[in-house]
């Protein structure tokens, strides 16, 4: 009843319900007087009270109806829960008045407090310091506050010195830098040094505040303070642990003392980005390395926990150096624990973007770097994370995969992950973790630039889920279909997947043809208003369920969705749909894009290998030269030897244009894509694709398709973007080089067969 009572009045105050004159002279009465109470569980419920109503009563109620009575008491008289009370309220109400107040009414009676005899009392008063220092401000703060605290610090009691030492922490910015060299320094390290030594209640807190700490003292520190404070953070980690092999061990403890050391060091690894920025990441290697991987593999779960979920931070810090600690992240994707990993994957796909590559951002001139065991890692933990009792685990996982596109090459992620996507989807039995692995498929054939490797995905997901034999897979296709609609373009949607969405009309089962009816204004809305044979298909899929449909729940919704069918091409703004539109066209220049990739990669691997093929036949005819010529005058030899290599330039030309005819042609292209290849076969070379092609679209840009690697762009144009720069030098480096390579070529045989010439002259 008590408890019901405080919460009501407070309710009461806070709302304006009756007015602050009833609420002093009646309420406020009520509230002081319960203060006393004999069960401490209820005072309390009536201090929160008071303390909460001090924010909304007036400074004179204030001063009359709950400074005067405290002030007028004599402290030591008074009960201890008492004495708690009007530490709490001092603290409270000293923001009310201003510091000439403060100091003038209320530090005597807060001094007193301070030197109670009853070291709860010290303890409580002391957390209620920050509040005064910030209403007395940094002026009577040196005077008035500090020698109290620099007493507390060194008080026989550890809760007192405790709370004195979170309070100076707290207070770091309040103090000049003279009072931080002089005075907090020393008190600090004599804080450290006594704790570690003896005094593990406070080691928790000091652990804990340690980051903060040090960057609030950072500014003050002499080299010799700032590597004490390094070394002393060092043990800390290492506290109750023994490293022997390269290996961190716990040492035999009794149970409490070995929880209390496994709490400092995970506040250690809690505090490791903060100690990384302190000590200057370019140091990281000599400094920090080994208690940085000392954490990662602690024995203690929790340890490890805390290391992985600040992980991305440490990344961040090392910048170019993150290179130091991909050991350490294969060992933690490969945990023996899941809540390591779980901790982990809150911010995996950061992660891995920064430590893939090498320089600021994952822009176009950065390096794509390849971390050993990386594939087999993410794989291991997506295996352990199926085969436990935690789906949120592997829904988390997968859905971190959908950056695997911008961390590892598509080959890679095409052999090691695709077959396991479809794993998923069709044997998983958690319907969060199928969708999570439908919606990871479709992003990995997003961005997969093999049209072999993209067709027989296609043909996969139509034989196993669009035409699988149980209707669930088959409404997994329905899942897929609304997440590449989002993700592909209109055309590419309608060529590859709209036709079985459709086709499901007849299907055998009613849950099917429900989605179906509740997916078709979607449907509706990619295909274009030009495309009639689409049209007609729709509505005929809409006719033969109006006419054959049995089943009541299916029957309802397609009703539903006949209204909303005829009312889509009115209902909707033009601003919406041209956006739609915009959209869909830039869509649909990546993908083009994504083609003509491909086909300049074929080229250059192509005419690489004839290149190779072409260099290994000159070796073979030089030295067959080189045997030949010793027996010939060196007019006949050069004449064989430009004859030989005019027949060699005859087949390198014919070879090339075999290549480049024997290319797949790309799919059929819209009135944008025309003008692109119109633009592109003109002569100048800065006319092509360049000037149609958007040079600041980060969708378009190399991180989004893992180009980096792959690709590898000409000197002359290392200030564009590579995508941009392997569109525009393809064609005109096929054309125009052509007749300086043979030119080339025939000089340098021509110079050969004379060396040879002269040579067998010689001889």
């Amino acid at each position: 009843m008590q408890l019901a009572a405080a919460g009501s009045f407070l309710t009461v105050l806070q709302d304006d319900i009756v007015l602050i004159q009833t609420h002093t002279h009646s309420i406020l009465q009520i509230v002081l007087l319960n203060l006393d109470h004999r069960d401490t569980v209820v005072s309390n419920a009536w201090l929160e009270t008071l303390l909460s109503a001090i924010d909304a009563l007036p400074k004179d109620t204030i001063r009359q109806e709950i400074l005067s009575p405290l002030l007028s008491k004599h402290q030591l008289s008074q009960s201890v829960p008492a004495r708690l009370a009007s530490c709490r309220i001092l603290g409270k109400v000293v923001g009310k008045f201003e510091s000439s107040v403060v100091k003038k009414d209320l530090l005597p009676l807060i001094r007193s407090l301070c030197q109670d005899v009853e070291y709860e009392v010290r303890a409580c008063m002391c957390r209620q310091l920050e509040n005064i220092t910030r209403g007395i401000g940094v002026d009577h703060t040196k005077v008035e506050v500090l020698p109290e605290l620099v007493e507390l610090a060194q008080d026989e009691a550890s809760i007192v010195r405790l709370a004195a030492f979170d309070t100076i922490v707290s207070l770091l910015e309040m103090f000049d830098s003279d009072d931080r060299t002089c005075v907090i320094f020393p008190l600090v390290k004599a804080f450290c040094e006594k704790c570690f030594k003896g005094d593990e209640a406070v080691l928790a807190s000091l652990s804990f505040q340690y980051g903060k700490l040090c960057h609030g003292l950072s500014e003050s520190f002499t080299d010799e303070q700032h590597l004490w404070f390094l070394e002393f953070y060092k043990k800390l980690c290492c506290l109750g642990l023994q490293h022997e092999n390269g290996h961190c061990e716990s040492q035999t403890y009794p149970l409490e003392l070995e929880n209390k050391y496994a709490l400092v060091r995970r506040n250690c690894a809690y505090n490791f980005p903060a100690i990384v920025l302190f000590a200057d990441p370019n140091h990281f290697l000599s400094e920090l390395y080994r208690t940085f991987s000392s954490l990662c593999h602690d024995p203690e779960i929790s340890v490890r926990r805390t290391a992985a979920g600040g992980f991305h931070e440490v990344v961040k810090l090392l910048g170019p150096n993150v290179h130091y600690i991909h050991k350490e992240l294969i060992n933690l994707l490969q945990d023996d624990s899941l809540e390591v990993l779980d901790a982990l994957l809150n911010s995996l796909q950061e992660t891995l973007e920064l430590a893939t590559s090498r320089g600021e951002g994952a822009g176009p001139e950065s390096k794509q770097v390849n971390i050993p065991d990386l594939v087999p890692a993410l794989a291991a933990a997506e295996q352990k994370a199926a085969s436990s009792l935690h789906w949120r685990v592997h829904e988390k996982l997968l859905q971190c995969y959908s950056c695997l596109p911008r961390v590892i090459s598509g080959d890679q992620i095409y052999f090691r992950f695709f077959q396991r996507m479809f794993s998923i989807i069709t044997t998983n039995n958690v319907l969060p973790v199928q969708r999570e692995a439908v919606r990871t498929l479709c992003v990995f054939l997003r961005y997969n630039r093999k049209q072999e490797q993209r067709q027989e995905i296609i043909s996969k997901i139509k034989q196993e889920l669009a035409q699988g034999r149980s209707y669930w897979n088959r409404l997994r296709y329905l899942d897929l279909c609304e997440i590449t609609i989002d993700l592909f373009s209109k055309s590419y949607f309608c060529k590859h997947f709209l036709i079985p969405a459709l086709e499901l009309v007849s299907d055998p089962v009613a849950n099917v043809r429900y989605k179906l009816c509740y997916m078709l204004p979607k449907l509706r809305s990619v295909i274009k208003a030009t495309d009639k044979h689409l049209l007609q298909q729709l509505e005929f899929c809409v006719r033969k369920l109006l006419c054959r449909e049995k089943d009541k729940d299916v029957v309802v919704t397609l009703r539903k969705t006949v209204l909303e069918l005829d009312k889509m091409d009115i209902t909707e703004p033009y601003h919406k749909r041209h956006e739609r539109e915009l959209l869909d066209q830039k869509k649909e220049k990546e993908e083009t894009l994504l083609l003509e990739m491909e086909l300049l990669e074929r080229q250059q691997s192509e005419a690489k290998l004839a290149g190779d093929k072409q260099s290994e036949k000159k070796q073979r005819d030089s030295k067959s030269g080189l045997s030949g010529s010793k027996g010939m005058s060196g007019s006949t030899s050069g004449a064989t030897s430009s004859s030989s290599a005019g027949k060699e330039m005859r087949r390198a030309k014919l070879a090339r244009s075999r290549s480049l005819s024997g290319h797949p042609t790309t799919p059929k292209m819209t009135n944008a894509d025309k003008s692109l290849k119109v633009k592109d076969s003109g002569s100048c070379p800065g006319s092509g694709k360049s000037a149609m092609l958007p040079l600041n679209d980060d969708n378009l840009r190399p991180h989004h398709f893992n180009v980096a690697s792959s690709m590898s762009p000409t000197p002359s144009s290392s200030s564009m973007p590579v995508l941009i720069r392997s569109n525009t030098s393809s064609s005109v480096d096929h054309r125009s080089n052509g007749n300086k390579d043979t030119q080339s070529r025939k000089l340098s045989v021509q110079r050969k067969s004379n060396s040879f010439g002269m040579q067998s002259g010689r001889e």
